[in-house]
């Protein structure tokens, strides 16, 4: 199972990892999350960067692999990183994370599962209150919601 350690600069000891996530609003204002295989915790969909392609590119990727919706990038909501944190994968990668959160609008597809997602859902932030998140993915939503015209930095 994934694990997030904190510690004090625990972030050093891992490799890092830039990533992409997607916020994703219905007409109610409520956010897209999916459940993941390997830990079970709610998230936003998103995932690592490849080599080769932009992070809008990475976004609309990981959210077509994970929900096979479609998609289109709005605009940056945030980049996060948080030095004190340090992901471990069950193969024993040890990984810093530094995530970009766009907002983006759902173009096309059906809404469904994949081998990394158990569930999908909108759920406003009251029922994420609920909800086991992974790491920080409540507190970006909150900051898309914000809709400031800069983006957030954390």
């Amino acid at each position: 199972m994934t694990q997030v350690h904190y510690g004090d600069r625990l972030g050093k000891q891992g490799q890092l990892r830039l990533g992409c996530s997607a916020i994703i609003f219905d007409e109610h204002q409520r956010v897209l999350l999916t459940r993941r295989t390997d830990n079970g915790q709610w998230c936003l969909p998103g995932g690592a960067m490849d080599s080769g392609e932009s992070a809008a590119e990475a976004c609309i990727r990981e959210v077509w692999e994970e929900t096979s919706l479609h998609v289109r990038v709005k605009r940056l909501v945030g980049i996060y990183s948080d030095p004190n944190q340090l992901v471990i994968y069950p193969d024993g990668n040890k990984v810093f994370v530094v995530a970009l959160s766009f907002e983006a609008e759902i173009i096309g597809g059906e809404l469904g599962l994949s081998n990394e997602t158990t569930e999908v859902g909108f759920f406003s932030v009251a029922e994420m209150e609920t909800m086991t998140m992974l790491g920080n993915h409540k507190s970006r939503v909150e900051d898309a919601l914000a809709n400031q015209a800069e983006a957030f930095i954390k």
